[in-house]
């Protein structure tokens, strides 16, 4: 009887809806969580559950985050639940979405950074200290004698080097043995190539010489060699080229990105393959004001000391320059700040104005350089990490994290980026300092802003996403 009873006030219609709806609710409930309300999402839309797509391949749908299968890229969540949005170019995602996006955040700040440059070149000769031996005594003469006979042989300021059979030297001997006027003559044999004990040695001994012989006017390693015995060489015919190498020229090819943190005097290092693990160090002496077209980069000039003579022309080298970086992306080196510096001669450095103490010109101030002391705390410029912009052409994009939203918001800003320093870009205007900008997951965020058709890094002006089907107008 009594389970008649109930079996008749089930069977009442509105029981049964009233049944109805309570299971709806509990369903609901345990798809949605505590946190919804009334059936709806917080956007005020029936709940589905969250779908996944492709920013390149729209047509791909998937139940949960992973790879595109045409193109590998990371799906992003779809508009819905989990997405959405308040203004023309912000982007609402729950905390699960930000998650599975992997978004990272980084605070804009002030601060100095490090640029290093790194560049490869090979060393050469130093240009100055290259002298070549000729001839001095005009008409055809003749060599008699070789002292140095094969190149790469070292030789010290004011060796013989060769020995040269003369006619005229003969007649000009006489003159100054014959000729009232003996400075004109003592001053024509010098000319010629004689030394003053050898001018002297004629006029005590009255016997000229039939033979001039040659030295070498520097101390150093002999890289041509143009002569042998018996030729027959004219005034100025190129006998030998003798090089200094206790100083040599480092030339480095430099990308013109890189050219705003290189500067005149500034310190380099740089390593050989001949000696691993060992650094050796010079200083920028030339920067060279022509592009090459086809490498796009330019040759920078580094002069470096070699008196242990361990480097060699031709090696090739790895090179490092690390700049520090000021507000306005002015280059800072404190310990070359208030200093004078030679313009042709880098190693002559003073702390008052003067002269090079090698060719005498006058001493300029290392800031008419590019130098600046940093020792102010306003210097230090506003930077953010390399991997929050999203550059195209002139453009670049960032995602801001807006404080205090209840569900993770981001907005996206176009702003002026300064150049790049190591690891981090200089900021010129369109953030603050103490702002959060997304350093990973910045580009899921911009595909999701294209798919709703918002401003993105590819469609500044919000431009209507594309539909898959060409011919539909809208």
């Amino acid at each position: 009887m009594q389970s008649f009873k109930l079996k008749s006030w089930f069977s009442k219609p509105t029981v049964r809806f009233v049944i109805a709806v309570i299971l709806a609710f509990v369903a609901g409930y345990i798809v949605r969580g505590p946190g919804s309300q009334g059936g709806l999402s917080d956007s005020g839309q029936q709940s589905v559950s969250q779908k996944w797509t492709c920013s390149m391949h729209p047509e791909i749908i998937r139940d949960k985050p992973g790879k595109c299968p045409k193109c590998g890229m990371d799906l992003i969540p779809m508009p819905g639940d989990a997405v959405g949005g308040v203004g023309p170019r912000e982007l609402v995602v729950s905390e699960e979405a930000a998650k599975l996006m992997e978004i990272e955040t980084s605070t804009v700040e002030r601060k100095f950074v490090t640029a290093e440059i790194r560049m490869v070149g090979k060393i050469e000769y130093d240009e100055t200290r290259v002298k070549n031996i000729t001839a001095w005594v005009p008409g055809r003469s003749r060599i008699e004698r070789l002292f140095v006979d094969f190149t790469g042989i070292t030789v010290k300021k004011g060796d013989h080097m060769v020995d040269l059979y003369s006619p005229e030297l003969i007649s000009a001997q006489a003159e100054l043995l014959l000729s009232s006027t003996k400075l004109l003559a003592r001053e024509k044999l010098r000319l010629l190539g004689l030394t003053a004990e050898q001018i002297e040695q004629i006029e005590k001994t009255g016997k000229p010489v039939d033979h001039l012989t040659i030295y070498a006017p520097i101390g150093g390693v002999v890289v041509h060699k143009n002569a042998t015995e018996g030729m027959y060489v004219t005034e100025g015919s190129k006998l030998y080229t003798i090089a200094d190498l206790s100083r040599l020229w480092v030339k480095l090819d430099a990308y013109e990105s890189d050219l705003p943190w290189l500067q005149y005097g500034q310190e380099v290092e740089f390593t050989t393959e001949a000696y691993p693990g060992e650094v050796f160090k010079g200083r920028i002496t030339f920067i060279d004001p022509m592009l090459n077209d086809k490498t796009r980069t330019v040759k920078v000039r580094v002069n470096v000391s070699n008196t242990d003579g361990r480097l060699k022309p031709d090696m090739f080298v790895r090179a490092v320059v690390r700049a520090k970086v000021a507000q306005g992306g002015m280059v800072m080196a404190p310990e070359m700040a208030g200093k004078w510096i030679c313009p042709m001669h880098p190693s002559v450095i003073k702390t008052e104005a003067g002269s090079c103490d090698i060719c005498g010109m006058d001493l300029v101030t290392t800031e008419s350089l590019g130098y600046i002391k940093a020792d102010l705390p306003d210097e230090a410029p506003l930077v953010i990490p390399a991997s929050a912009p999203l550059i195209t052409g002139k453009r670049a994009v960032v995602y801001v994290q807006m404080p205090n939203t209840e569900k993770p918001t981001y907005q996206g800003r176009e702003i002026v980026l300064g150049s790049k320093a190591g690891d981090y870009y200089i900021v010129k205007s369109g953030l603050a300092e103490g702002e959060i900008v997304v350093t990973n997951g910045n580009f899921k965020i911009d595909s999701a802003m294209q798919i709703q058709a918002k401003p993105s890094m590819m469609n500044p002006e919000g431009e209507k996403a594309p539909t898959g089907h060409p011919g539909h107008s809208h």
